[in-house]
């Protein structure tokens, strides 16, 4: 069976569904067979990040209600065959979703595939849970201020209530990836430093991607930022992907100022 991974935020906007996409195909690229799900019914934007929104002819409420099967409803990536897609309902809500038909969808998926990546809604409403229910971890998305991490704490403590994993006694592996960061408003104090959202969340951190307004025009242009190698988020997310795979790597400090002749130096090898 593959490894079942939500994606949460709490809050909305901290870059969890850009997470999703990048971590996904940076999983595909380390020759993992990926899945990626987009529980975020009624709203579907995982088909736009990752250039498939064109292709999209069945859907997740459509799957579990047996109109169309798995199969004809995956899309394969264009960018990588191991990556497939399964994109949310547009025209339904939340309301839609059923704990039996979840626990099939996933567990089927879970046969096919190394890794399924479910895209859980913001908030922590009924989509948000059940989107969590079945999942073996949980990969927590925040921003370096005090919203994003207290909304992320409130998250967590229901994805350990409410998880079918806790109800069984058994523990829900979580990790940490901090988005947005900003060296500058760091070292000024305007953000909060790893070293504090660690000191708060106490989950293990599996990745800190820098601010990059590169990730604007990749969405915009349906090309996940981990195909870019000038992009520090891009091989941000390429090493929280090849950490997820299992392999040991490094972790970067993009939250200190590189100035003169180390910055010099850093770029020559990038």
């Amino acid at each position: 069976m593959g490894s079942i991974i939500a994606v949460i935020s709490g809050k909305g906007g901290v870059g969890k569904t850009t997470t999703t996409a990048n971590v996904g195909l940076g999983i595909a690229i380390n020759n993992k067979r990926c899945v990626v799900v987009d529980f975020d019914i009624g709203q579907r934007n995982l088909d736009m990040i990752l250039g498939l929104e064109n292709r999209v002819v069945f859907d997740i409420v459509q799957v579990m209600d047996g109109e169309a099967n798995v199969k004809q409803a995956l899309i394969k990536s264009k960018f990588d065959a191991n990556l497939f897609f399964l994109a949310a309902s547009q025209t339904k809500d939340k309301s839609v979703l059923d704990s039996d038909k979840i626990q099939k969808l996933v567990t089927d998926l879970a046969e096919d595939f190394d890794y399924v990546i479910l895209d859980a809604p913001a908030g922590i409403e009924s989509g948000y849970e059940h989107t969590i229910e079945f999942a073996d971890s949980a990969i927590i998305v925040v921003n370096p201020e005090v919203s994003s991490i207290r909304d992320a704490d409130r998250a967590i403590g229901i994805l350990d209530s409410k998880s079918q994993k806790v109800k069984e006694g058994k523990e829900v592996i979580k990790y940490l990836v901090i988005n947005r960061i900003d060296p500058k408003m760091v070292q000024s104090g305007e953000m909060l430093t790893s070293e504090d959202i660690l000191e708060i969340l106490s989950i293990p951190l599996i990745g800190k991607v820098p601010e990059d307004r590169g990730i604007i025009d990749a969405s915009n242009q349906g090309k996940p930022i981990i195909l870019d190698k000038n992009s520090p988020a891009g091989q941000a997310y390429k090493r929280i992907a090849t950490r997820i795979c299992g392999e040991m790597v490094a972790m970067e400090d993009v939250e200190t100022i590189q100035t003169g002749l180390m910055s010099k130096i850093k770029g020559m090898f990038k």
